[in-house]
């Protein structure tokens, strides 16, 4: 019995944290759709910088909704993780082309 009570906890520990990244890859897409927003309406954006960051965050978008949709509706821990590295760098070229490279 403890045996089996322990494999439902695990297993309803692993659905909570699946659920927990997939909200954090909406939430950052959504911090980082502000972010861009904010660049266009201070102007530290050009139309082509702002193109440039709306076109690569679709393709996340699209690439974890394919992901998903090939799992159940789970990510995969490397696929988790290279959705990470994604908004990485699509957070640090926000960053650079708000600032035009400036060091901040």
């Amino acid at each position: 019995m403890k045996k089996i009570l322990s494999a439902v906890l695990a297993g309803s520990m692993m659905l909570m944290a699946g659920s927990a990244f997939a909200a954090e890859v909406d939430r950052r897409e959504a911090d980082q759709q502000v972010r861009i927003n904010q660049g266009v309406r201070d102007g530290a954006l050009t139309p082509r910088e702002t193109n440039k960051l709306e076109r690569q965050e679709g393709q996340i978008r699209r690439e974890t909704r394919r992901d998903r949709a090939a799992n159940g509706g789970k990510l995969t821990a490397g696929e988790k993780a290279k959705i990470n590295r994604q908004q990485n760098h699509i957070s640090r070229q926000i960053r650079r082309d708000k600032t035009n490279g400036a060091h901040m």
